[in-house]
């Protein structure tokens, strides 16, 4: 990381939690009311399927490429992923982010690496998870 680069620029645990949160508002509810109005039940059974799972690791890792690091509840909440080099992100950065440090690392670690990141993130300086490190990013505030 860039010696001159502010620490307060990182994004903390609470934000990042409440721009999790706000995703799955978003993205969750509309597919559960198509569902219901498709089919008449409120049945979530489609969450545990792989075209669930490919379709919202899609969208985690391919929109911040396109959307200079933000998906729809970081946008909202000010704050987006940056590479720590400065450079643009691109879709192999958010592949070792998203895939292989969030989704695939956790599945190894049975959900361990869950709770050391979201621990790394609340109380580490650099506010960085597992997934950051092994990708080269962080989660920056919009305002610094």
């Amino acid at each position: 990381m860039k010696d001159e680069q502010d620490l307060r620029e990182h994004a903390g645990f609470w934000i990042r939690l409440g721009a999790v949160l706000l995703d799955g508002l978003i993205i969750h509810i509309p597919i559960l009311i198509m569902i219901y109005m498709i089919t008449g039940d409120l049945n979530t059974n489609w969450m545990d399927t792989w075209i669930y799972t490919l379709l919202n690791e899609a969208y985690l890792t391919i929109l911040p490429v396109i959307w200079g690091g933000y998906v729809v509840g970081k946008r909202i909440c000010g704050i987006r992923i940056r590479r720590v080099d400065g450079e643009k992100l691109t879709l192999f950065t958010m592949i070792l982010r998203e895939v292989i440090g969030l989704y695939l690392l956790a599945i190894i670690t049975f959900g361990i690496s869950t709770i050391v990141s979201a621990i790394m993130v609340g109380a580490g300086k650099q506010k960085r998870g597992l997934h950051d490190l092994i990708a080269g990013t962080y989660v920056a505030r919009n305002n610094y």
